[in-house]
C-alpha cells in the first residue's frame, strides 16, 4: 500500500531555449553546450512559479482520508483549474492551463481498491475536465457530456480504483491537443494490495512546450523546467532502490525516451505487473504511456539520464542523480 511503498518520499495532502552558456572548455557564444555544462542563462523563478522541481519529483497527494459504512476506504481529493503563466526555462515563459497552479498537477496516490473522489472546480474561462486512466463507470470517464464543468462550476468523480499501476489523469474538453498542451496532467498511482518493497519514490512526467504556438515545441523537460535537474541534481543514496514512475505527455512529438547512463533498471510497464516485463537502459514511449522503473546504484558520482533524441536534450530534456 501507500504508507510500505514511499520510503523516503514525501506525502502530502490535500527552438528558441537561451542556450547562450559558453561550455567550461570555452564555446561559441549562442551554441548550445554539452555534459555538464548544459544549461540556459540563469535560473528559474520557483517561488514565482509556485513549486519547486523537488515538489513535483517527490510529493504525492494521498487525499483525506475517511470510510464508508461497508468500512472501505474514501480518498478525497479537490483540483482547481486555473490559467497561470509559468515559467519552463529561464526567461521562457509559457501561458498554462493547470491543476491547482501547477504543471504537472498533483500526484494523486491512492491504494486498489479504494474509492476515489475528486471534485474538480473550474476557475478558469475554458470548460475542462479530469480523465482519468483507469477503469470506472462511462459517466465519470471525464469528457464532454460526462463530467465536464463549464467556467465556474464543479463536478465531482466518484469512482473504485483500479487496476493497480503507474497511470495519468488530464483534460479531455476540445480541442484535446490544447488543453492537455497547455498543462492539465498529472500522475495517478494505484497502489497494488500487496504492497511493493519499500523504495525512494519519484514522479518524472516527460513534458514539453511550444511557447511560439507554431505546432512545434521549442523547450523539452522533466516536471516542467528545462535543465532543472542538472541545476539541481537529484540526490540519493548508494544501493538504495529508487523506484520512478515515468509518464510521457508529450505533444506534437511521436516518441520521447528515457536513457539512463552507467546502469540498467527493471521496466514494469504500466506499473500493472508485481515482476518486471524487461531490464535495459533505455525505453520509449508514445503519449500517455506511462512505465515504473526500479534501479539501485552501486557506485557514488554524479549520473546524467535524459531523452536519447538529442534535439530534446540540447532544448532542456536532461538531468543527473547525485549518488552519494
Amino acid at each position: 500500500g501507500i504508507a510500505g511503498a514511499l520510503g523516503g518520499a514525501a506525502v502530502l495532502r490535500g527552438k528558441d531555449l537561451l542556450l547562450a552558456q559558453e561550455s567550461h572548455e570555452g564555446g561559441t557564444p549562442g551554441a548550445p553546450t554539452h555534459g555538464h555544462g548544459h544549461g540556459a542563462v540563469g535560473r528559474v523563478d520557483h517561488a514565482r512559479n509556485g513549486f519547486t522541481p523537488q515538489q513535483l519529483l517527490t510529493e504525492f497527494d494521498t487525499g483525506e482520508v475517511s470510510k464508508d459504512i461497508s468500512g472501505r476506504t474514501v480518498r478525497e481529493f479537490e483540483l482547481i483549474a486555473v490559467d497561470k503563466e509559468i515559467e519552463v526555462a529561464p526567461g521562457v515563459f509559457f501561458p498554462a492551463w493547470t491543476y491547482n497552479g501547477r504543471v504537472p498537477g498533483p500526484s494523486i496516490r491512492v491504494d486498489e481498491g479504494d474509492r476515489v473522489r475528486v471534485k474538480l472546480t473550474n476557475a478558469s474561462g475554458h470548460s475542462h475536465t479530469i480523465h482519468f486512466h483507469g477503469i470506472h463507470p462511462s459517466e465519470m470517464d471525464g469528457i464532454p457530456g460526462a463530467g465536464e464543468a463549464a467556467p465556474g462550476e464543479s463536478f465531482t468523480y466518484d469512482f473504485i480504483a483500479e487496476p493497480f499501476g503507474t497511470h495519468l489523469y488530464h483534460c479531455h474538453s476540445l480541442p484535446l491537443v490544447q488543453h492537455i498542451h497547455r498543462g492539465l496532467y498529472g500522475a495517478f498511482i494505484i497502489d497494488p494490495k500487496k504492497g511493493r518493497p519499500e523504495a525512494n519514490e519519484m514522479v518524472m512526467v516527460m513534458n514539453a512546450f511550444d511557447t511560439n504556438f507554431d505546432g512545434g515545441n521549442e523547450v523539452y523537460a522533466i516536471n516542467t523546467v528545462a535543465f532543472a535537474y542538472m541545476n539541481e541534481p537529484i540526490q540519493i543514496e548508494r544501493d538504495q532502490l529508487q523506484r520512478v514512475h515515468l509518464i510521457n505527455v508529450t505533444e506534437f512529438d511521436p516518441i520521447n525516451s528515457m536513457h539512463l547512463h552507467a546502469n540498467f533498471f527493471n521496466l514494469y510497464r504500466t506499473g500493472t505487473k508485481l515482476q518486471p516485463d524487461e531490464f535495459t537502459d533505455i525505453i520509449s514511449m508514445g503519449q500517455a504511456e506511462r512505465h515504473m522503473l526500479e534501479f539501485t546504484y552501486s557506485f557514488p558520482g554524479n549520473f546524467i539520464f535524459h531523452a536519447h533524441v538529442s534535439e530534446f536534450v540540447d532544448l532542456g530534456w536532461l538531468s543527473s542523480f547525485q549518488v552519494s
